[in-house]
């Protein structure tokens, strides 16, 4: 079943247990709880097409071929010689923390936007259509699945109309082995498809950077799909892609204020030292991504992006939280070698207990982003480097720690994306 509705015709009123959280992801600040696993989470995946990548000589080869190659030539799509109120434009992950301010900054730019949503989205199905209604207002909301690609098929072609451009902000909710390539792969390869019949000729894509050290199942399946992109234009020049890789966003990266102001020490992994990020807003990664959809100059590339200012490191941003609250640093360093015990016991257990794949996998997710850096990698030297990833946009991480010491993190929760 699919409803949809124009916010045009719709009229609705306006509107502390310790815990440690891990930047997850770029791309959709995925935060995992690891001791909240269940046996519906089972992979259907064949345990040989998923096997982690060795850490071999080979894995710097790899680094290199994901490396951004160069645009392809394409025929300019006509929808951009168009005024933005004539071009329309399918968003899929409407509901999700960026999707909302893509939606948001669609609107606000003229753009005619239907936006896909289910009847029951965020945590656990806690937001209703009503919820969803108004926090997508300015855009049709069509509510289907676009995870069954015959029904949404059918809930876009009963619009009656086609699209220019299709926007996918669609991320897995907890990176588990099923549900990444589920959503990650083969409901945004729905999005492609669905679009495309309805007269798509561009698609942006949400990524991540960290999809460039693909150790972690849901970064395989969004290089699937960007790999697919690349195939689609090479076989039609009308058609184009825009994939943005961001790095952290702030949320992901605001776990810890209430302890800090609580007293409690800021914990980072190492020497705080080990993983570095230009963090970026949720406002200026959605103006990003919508200036993929008309610039020409994003055609067929692959874009990192990161917010302004240099990249921080877990250390720098305990010392800028400190600083705000006035208070004597205190930290407390948790060797990395703690992670890797965990990991190897859960690897060991799945052998015997196939139910616990995702608990491992999970396991996995805390310890890359505990130690792998969200800043473009260098192929030849295996290094991350900050002056090569772009940055973008204006809203610092001091400015958001100040927000949400005043303010609370309202909007910023991190529901199914928490770990332990």
């Amino acid at each position: 079943m699919f409803l949809c509705y124009s916010s045009t015709f719709i009229t609705l009123p306006s509107p502390k247990p310790q815990t440690l959280s891990f930047n997850l992801s770029s791309h959709s600040s995925h935060f995992i709880n690891l001791y909240q696993v269940s046996s519906s989470s089972l992979s259907s995946f064949s345990r040989k097409s998923h096997e982690p990548i060795k850490h071999t000589k080979q894995k710097l080869n790899l680094y290199a071929s994901l490396s951004p190659s160069p645009p392809l030539e394409t025929t300019p799509s006509t929808f951009r010689t168009k005024n933005p109120k004539d071009v329309n434009v399918l968003v899929v992950g409407s509901t999700g923390y960026i999707g909302k301010f893509v939606v948001k900054e669609l609107v606000e730019r003229g753009f005619n936007v239907t936006s896909i949503a289910r009847e029951k989205s965020g945590t656990k199905g806690s937001v209703d259509k009503e919820t969803t209604l108004r926090e997508l207002r300015g855009a049709n909301v069509c509510f289907s699945d676009v995870t069954n690609l015959d029904s949404f098929n059918e809930s876009l072609k009963s619009l009656g109309v086609s699209f220019d451009v299709v926007v996918s902000c669609l991320a897995s909710r907890n990176g588990g082995v099923k549900d990444s390539w589920k959503i990650d792969y083969e409901a945004t390869k729905n999005s492609l498809v669905a679009g495309r019949k309805l007269g798509a000729s561009h698609f942006v894509l949400l990524s991540a950077i960290c999809v460039q050290k693909p150790l972690l199942e849901f970064q395989r399946a969004k290089l699937k799909l960007e790999d697919e992109l690349v195939k689609e234009a090479e076989k039609d020049d009308r058609f184009s892609y825009s994939i943005v890789r961001p790095t952290a966003f702030f949320k992901s990266l605001g776990g810890q204020v209430d302890l800090v102001k609580d007293g409690k020490p800021y914990v980072m992994f190492g020497d705080g030292k080990l993983c570095a990020c230009k963090p970026i807003s949720e406002q200026d990664l959605a103006s990003f991504i919508v200036d993929c959809v008309m610039s020409e100059d994003k055609v067929n590339k692959v874009l990192p992006i990161g917010g302004p200012g240099k990249a921080l490191t877990p250390l720098e941003q305990g010392e800028i939280l400190f600083r705000l609250l006035g208070k004597e640093p205190k930290f407390l360093k948790v060797p990395i070698g703690i992670m890797d015990f965990a990991i190897g016991v859960l690897d060991f257990l799945v052998k015997v207990f196939p139910s616990l794949e995702d608990a491992a996998e999970f396991g996995k997710i805390g310890r890359y982003y505990a130690a792998e850096s969200m800043l473009i990698l260098d192929p030849d030297t295996g290094e991350y480097s900050d002056e090569k990833t772009p940055s973008y946009g204006k809203d610092t991480l001091e400015d958001f720690f100040g927000r949400v010491l005043r303010e609370g993190m309202a909007g910023q929760e991190l529901g199914e994306q928490n770990i332990f």
